[in-house]
C-alpha cells in the first residue's frame, strides 16, 4: 500500500508520485506519514521532506508552506521546493557558507528585520544543502 504524494509550488509541480513513507518538516517538528495516517493539516517549516519508495530515500528541500494529510494522500503546498538530486551540492554548500558569513555582521542580541532575513537565508541554504547530499 502506498501514499499518493504531491508537492506543489506556485510555479511548478515539484513532485507527484507514490511513496511508502513520507517525513515532513512541520513547524512543530518532523511528522512521519505512513499509509492510513489520521487526517491532519499542518504548517511546513523550511526544511527537507524525505520520501521512501522501494527502499530508496529521496529528499526535497521545502521553503515553508502547508501540508494536508488524508489517509493515503499527502498534498504539500510550498513557497518553493527543489528535489535534492537536482541541487548542486557544491553550490549549495557555498550558499550556506555565504549565508553564515552574512549573519556574523549582526550583534548576537539584535532582532532587526535584516538579521531575521539573514537567519531565514541560513535556514533555506541548510535545507538545500541537506537535500543535495541525499
Amino acid at each position: 500500500m502506498a501514499i499518493s504524494l504531491k508537492v506543489l509550488a506556485p510555479n511548478q509541480n515539484v513532485y507527484e508520485g507514490d511513496a511508502e513513507e513520507v517525513i515532513l518538516p512541520s513547524t512543530t517538528g518532523q511528522i512521519g506519514v505512513l499509509p492510513g495516517h489520521i487526517s491532519l493539516v499542518t504548517a511546513i517549516d523550511i526544511g527537507v521532506l524525505r520520501l521512501r519508495m522501494n527502499s530508496k530515500w529521496t529528499s526535497i528541500a521545502l521553503m515553508g508552506g502547508f501540508a494536508e494529510i488524508e489517509s493515503d494522500e499527502v498534498i504539500v503546498l510550498v513557497n518553493s521546493a527543489e528535489i535534492g538530486s537536482e541541487i548542486n551540492t557544491q553550490n549549495a554548500e557555498e550558499a550556506l557558507k555565504k549565508a553564515k558569513s552574512a549573519i556574523s555582521k549582526f550583534p548576537e542580541n539584535e532582532k532587526s528585520p535584516e538579521k531575521i532575513k539573514a537567519l531565514n537565508e541560513i535556514s533555506k541554504a541548510e535545507a538545500r544543502f541537506q537535500a543535495s547530499k541525499n
